[in-house]
């Protein structure tokens, strides 16, 4: 009995942690991808470039570039830590799909992208980081893999 506690104890820490599922699109999935391993190894990440270069070819470079200015821009603006999780782990952050729903918005309607991103921030505006997300997210359309808005 105490170990099915156990299990259902963890399981309800890893949801809290870890509250939302996987996107389901590849080109979801590839931006978490390099979203994380930015985080853990930096904007030069050499598996994140591989992964965006395997994914678009040979017009990999602009949603590297764009997704790379985005990333240091938040990193510069933002008020407090975003908790990202491991490139393994098959759930993600909410901060993740703030960023990734932010991202996904963007182009469709930047006022409200701009708008969550900057009260996910816990800033008053984030501009720069709003025109960066709205960059790549024009990218990813242009290239033919349209980010779908997660949530």
């Amino acid at each position: 009995m105490t170990s099915r506690s156990n299990l259902t104890a963890e399981s309800t820490a890893t949801t809290r942690m870890l509250p939302h599922a996987m996107p389901a699109g590849s080109a979801d999935r590839l931006l978490l991808f390099a979203i994380r391993r930015m985080a853990q190894a930096g904007i030069d990440d050499a598996y994140a470039s591989n992964a965006m270069l395997n994914h678009f070819g040979r017009g990999f470079r602009r949603p590297l570039v764009l997704l790379r200015a985005t990333i240091a821009e938040v990193s510069r603006v933002s008020a407090r830590s975003l908790m990202v999780a491991p490139c393994c782990c098959p759930r993600i952050t909410a901060d993740e799909h703030g960023l990734l729903s932010a991202i996904a918005g963007a182009v469709h309607d930047p006022r409200d992208a701009h708008d969550r991103l900057a009260r996910h921030l816990g800033v008053r505006h984030c501009h720069v980081a709003g025109e960066t997300m709205r960059a790549l997210d024009d990218a990813f359309r242009d290239l033919g893999h349209p980010l779908a808005v997660v949530g």
